[in-house]
């Protein structure tokens, strides 16, 4: 059954097939200016070489295969440099130094994320935080509440305080570890994206002129989600961290799927239809961190 797939990674890691450069090339695109003074070091946790760009020390991975080319790729670990068995190390520091800039600012953008994803990595306990529906949302162990996966009740703010941020209740016992919270609030934001999702699926669906059969939670790694020609359809469960907006794209493009199994100009013209603002809501996507579980 064929099957299209939204991928869900924000940000996928960088990658650019580098030629390999002639040793005489010359450091033609430095590294931009660091906020804090003095030199930065980036280092792969598998480094076997180390080189030293305008005010960055660089310890990378180094990779020798049967390829053609020098390839380039910077993912969280660091930068990974894969390289023909026969190239000299003089080109390669020559190709590094030629794409010099790249190498900095994606190394810079890969070690925020990294530092995002830390400072969303969520507290299990009573008074916790964390994103539900693009709003923080705190949770409390309520002791009026019956202890079991379904002990759970969402106090929203009122009108006398409509400041006041959302509180999910839960009944734990007071000896309740950090799995334990981690997973009751697991299993009521999943019964709240299945009942999200269906709700926003049934409202698109017939002004898209399509029918859905079936909706699967996703806990994948690297897909938001995905479609078949059947009609089955599966969401990531924790895109009801995001902002309606947000998940609006993500149903969308997915039902567009049942028109067009593919990516071409008539697949986005059914998103455009639909949603005329979707590439701003694509780019929010790709830009989302979502908190460390």
């Amino acid at each position: 059954m064929q099957q299209l797939a939204l991928d869900l990674p924000p940000t996928p890691p960088a990658t650019a097939p580098v030629a390999a450069a002639p040793v005489t090339a010359p450091p033609a695109n430095p590294c931009p200016p660091f906020a804090a003074p003095g030199p930065r070091r980036f280092t792969h946790p598998q480094a076997s070489q180390t080189i030293a760009l305008p005010g960055v020390l660089v310890a990378y991975q180094l990779r020798r295969s049967a390829r053609r080319s020098i390839g380039l790729q910077v993912d969280a670990d660091g930068l990974t440099v894969s390289a023909p068995r026969w190239t000299p190390q003089a080109d390669i520091n020559a190709a590094l130094h030629a794409r010099a800039r790249w190498i900095c600012t994606r190394l810079a953008e890969a070690q925020q994320r990294q530092q995002r994803l830390q400072a969303a990595r969520i507290q299990w306990g009573d008074g916790a935080a964390l994103p539900y529906l693009g709003q923080p949302l705190v949770l409390r162990r309520d002791a009026r509440l019956r202890h079991g996966p379904g002990a759970a009740v969402l106090q929203a703010a009122t009108p006398e305080n409509e400041n006041a941020t959302p509180a999910l209740h839960l009944g734990l016992p007071p000896e309740a570890g950090p799995a334990q919270w981690r997973d009751a609030a697991q299993a009521w934001l999943m019964r709240q994206a299945r009942r999200h999702f269906t709700a926003r699926l049934d409202h698109f669906a017939p002004r898209m002129g399509v029918r859905w059969q079936t909706l699967g939670l996703s806990s994948a790694r690297t897909r938001w989600g995905s479609a078949s020609a059947g009609g089955a359809i599966r969401l990531h469960w924790r895109l009801i961290h995001l902002r309606p907006a947000v998940i609006d794209y993500v149903v969308v493009h997915e039902l567009a799927h049942l028109h067009e199994m593919n990516h071409g100009p008539r697949f986005w013209a059914h998103v455009h239809a639909t949603l005329p603002d979707y590439a701003a809501l694509r780019a929010e996507l790709r830009g989302e961190t979502l908190p460390a579980w």
